[in-house]
C-alpha cells in the first residue's frame, strides 16, 4: 500500500492479509462488492472514486486493487479534521511508539492529530473526515497488538453545546452564523423529528473549548436572540452519549452484583407471584412519574402559550407606542421648523425696515445738503427771496418728506 500525503489518496492491495475499508475485488474485474461502515451517499462517492490499479506493462499488466480518492468520503459542506473525526484508541500495549500507531491508521489516510498516553495504554487519532474514522473504527476495534485487544471509540467531543428553544425559521445556516461570533464553529445542527419538522433544538460543535465556554456564559448571562422574536436561545453543555457500539457483552465486568443478577434468565413474570407482585409496583411507579411529566410539559406548554400570546400582544402596543413618538417626534420636528421660518421671516423684515430707514436717512441727509447749498448760493449772489419764494421752497420741502415717509 502507498499513501500519497498531497493527494490524499489511498492504493488498497488485494494481497494485503487484512482487506482495508471493508472493500473485496472479486475475480479479475476488481469489482466492488461493499463498503463497510459507509452511508449510501458515501459509499456511491467512494465507489465513484474507484479506479483499478496495475502493475506490470503490455501484456503483462494485472489489476492488484483500488486507488481511493480520501476526499470522496467527505460529504458536500462537511469540513475535514474536525473533532467528529477523533477516535479514542484504548487497550494499546505500554511500548507502542507513535510510529508503530500511526502505522495502524496509514491506509485510512494522513492523520492530524496523534496523542499516546504509554503509561495508561490509551490514545487520540484525528482522521480527515467522519466516514473514514467509522470504517478505521469498524476495522480496527477488536483487532489484537501484541496479545491485546484493542477498543475504538470516537472520541467526546469537549466542545459542543446544546442550544434549545430555536425558533422554527432557525436553520442549520443561521445556527452556525450565530454562534461562530464566538469562534471557529465545526458543525451546527438543527434536530429535526421524522416529518423533517423543527423540534426547537439543536446543537453546535466548536473547534476548540474556549469558544465554547465563552458562548455558554454569554448565553447565560444574557440573552441571545437569534431571530426578530425575542425569544432568548438556552444553551447547556452537550451530553455525551454513545447510541452506536453501546455496552457489549465483551465489556461488562464481571461483578457479583453482574453473577446475581444473571442467575435468571429474560422472562415474563408470573401473576400471583412475588416478581409480579413487586414488578406491577414497579410499572405502577414508571406510570405515575409518566403522567407527572405529562402534566409537567402540559403545563410548561400552556405557560408558553400565554407568554406567546402576552408577548405578541405587548409587540403590537410597542408598535403603536413606537408610532406614537414616532408621530410626535415628526409634530416637534414641524414645529420647530415654523419657528424657524417664522424667526427668519421677522429677521428678513428687521433687515427691510434697516435698509428703509438707511435710504431715508440718506435722502434726508442729500435735502439737507442741497438746501444749504441752496441758501449758500443765494447769500453769496445778494439774492433775496420774497415771500412767494419762501412759500415755494416750503411747499417743496414739504412734499419732499412727503415722499420719503
Amino acid at each position: 500500500m502507498a499513501a500519497n500525503r498531497n493527494l490524499k489518496q489511498v492504493r488498497i492491495e488485494n494481497s494485503s492479509p487484512a482487506v482495508p475499508l471493508g472493500m473485496v475485488g472479486g475475480g479479475g474485474g476488481g469489482n466492488l462488492k461493499g463498503l463497510r461502515g459507509l452511508e449510501a451517499e458515501s459509499e456511491a462517492a467512494a465507489a465513484m472514486a474507484l479506479v483499478p490499479s496495475k502493475e506490470g506493462g503490455g501484456d503483462e499488466e494485472r489489476e492488484v486493487g483500488f486507488t481511493i480518492d480520501i476526499k470522496s468520503f467527505l460529504k458536500p459542506g462537511e469540513k475535514s479534521y474536525t473533532q467528529r473525526c477523533r477516535l479514542f484508541v484504548g487497550n494499546l500495549p505500554t511500548d507502542i511508539t507513535e510510529e508503530d500507531f500511526k502505522r495502524l491508521f496509514e491506509r485510512y489516510g494522513e492523520p492530524s492529530e496523534v496523542f499516546i498516553n504509554r503509561d495508561r495504554g490509551f490514545g487520540f487519532i484525528r482522521l480527515e473526515s467522519r466516514t473514514l474514522a467509522e470504517i478505521a473504527k469498524a476495522e480496527l476495534d477488536g483487532t489484537i497488538l501484541k496479545s491485546r485487544p484493542l477498543r475504538i471509540r470516537f472520541a467526546t467531543h469537549g466542545a459542543a453545546l446544546t442550544v434549545k428553544n430555536l425558533s422554527p425559521v432557525v436553520s442549520n445556516e443561521l445556527l452556525e452564523q450565530a454562534f461562530s461570533q464566538f469562534g471557529p464553529v465545526e458543525r451546527a445542527v438543527v434536530v429535526v423529528d421524522d416529518r423533517g419538522r423543527a423540534t426547537g433544538k439543536g446543537f453546535v460543535e466548536f473547534a476548540a473549548k474556549p469558544p465554547a465556554r465563552k458562548a455558554l456564559e454569554r448565553c447565560s448571562d444574557g440573552a441571545f436572540l437569534l431571530t426578530t422574536t425575542p425569544r432568548p436561545v438556552v444553551v447547556e453543555p452537550m451530553e455525551q452519549f454513545d447510541d452506536e457500539d453501546g455496552l457489549p457483552e465483551k465489556l461488562m465486568q464481571k461483578t457479583q452484583q453482574y453473577h446475581k443478577e444473571r442467575e435468571q434468565p429474560p422472562r415474563f413474570a408470573q401473576p400471583g407471584t412475588f416478581e409480579f407482585e413487586y414488578a406491577s409496583r414497579w410499572k405502577a411507579l414508571d406510570e405515575m412519574e409518566k403522567q407527572q411529566r405529562e402534566q409537567v410539559d402540559r403545563n410548561i406548554r400552556e405557560a408558553k402559550e400565554k407568554l406567546e400570546a402576552e408577548m405578541e400582544a405587548a409587540r403590537h402596543e410597542h408598535q403603536l407606542m413606537l408610532m406614537r413618538q414616532d408621530l410626535m417626534r415628526r409634530q416637534e420636528e414641524l414645529r420647530r421648523l415654523e419657528e424657524l421660518r417664522n424667526q427668519e421671516l421677522q429677521k428678513r423684515k428687521q433687515i427691510q425696515l434697516r435698509h428703509e430707514e438707511e435710504h431715508r436717512r440718506r435722502e434726508e441727509e442729500m435735502l439737507r445738503q442741497r438746501e444749504q447749498e441752496e441758501l449758500r448760493r443765494q447769500q453769496e449772489g445778494g439774492f433775496k427771496p420774497n415771500f412767494m419764494d419762501n412759500m415755494r421752497l416750503a411747499q417743496h420741502l414739504l412734499v419732499t418728506k412727503a415722499l420719503l415717509q
